[in-house]
């Protein structure tokens, strides 16, 4: 039964490095937003409807294989807009998949304030595994337009998940951030 470990903050924030470095201590597999987004860009804008309902379509369907899969666990990183009632519906869907299956649901959200993250936007990883953001001007006002439009982090109690951890991972690198998330939820 895999496990999936849903990893969100803001933009830029370091979910997908965080997620690579979980990925070598749990041998989980990392499926980061961008590599959904990347794919239907191709074909349709993320920003329009189609875009996003074929992005949202695409995940359902891989999150439903690799529940039913032999693999241990997928690590999936994205942003939350939770004034986005969309995205909360998001995360139950996804959920359920992987518990109606018998898996486990974690969630970690990860914060860290605006100055660290648009240092963070601009890394070499970052860079290469997301193509979209080799625009360092563009990303940066997509950071910014998220910051003064969107909620981007929950509310205390807003959670109630039962493996549920938000760490501010403002200071901490992050093979430090992958080692807290696994002793937190006790992964193998």
């Amino acid at each position: 039964m895999p496990d999936l470990i849903m990893i969100t903050g803001p933009q830029a924030v370091g979910k997908m490095t965080v997620g690579q470095e979980l990925a070598k201590l749990t041998n989980f597999k990392l499926f980061h937003n961008h590599m959904s987004i990347d794919l239907v860009n191709n074909f349709f804008s993320y920003s329009t409807k189609e875009g996003q309902e074929m992005v949202k379509m695409l995940r359902i369907n891989m999150f439903k294989y690799f529940s039913e899969s032999s693999i241990p666990g997928i690590i999936f990183t994205c942003v939350v807009n939770y004034d986005k009632l969309s995205d909360i519906e998001n995360i139950s869907i996804f959920k359920n998949i992987f518990e109606s299956n018998g898996g486990k649901f974690y969630y970690v959200e990860l914060d860290a304030p605006l100055d660290i993250r648009l240092n963070r936007n601009k890394t070499k990883n970052r860079l290469f595994y997301k193509p979209e953001k080799q625009n360092i001007e563009f990303s940066e006002k997509q950071i910014f337009h998220a910051e003064e439009h969107h909620r981007n982090y929950s509310l205390p109690n807003e959670l109630n998940y039962k493996h549920y951890i938000k760490i501010d991972n403002s200071e901490l690198s992050a093979i430090d951030t992958a080692k807290i998330i696994k002793e937190k939820f006790r992964l193998t």
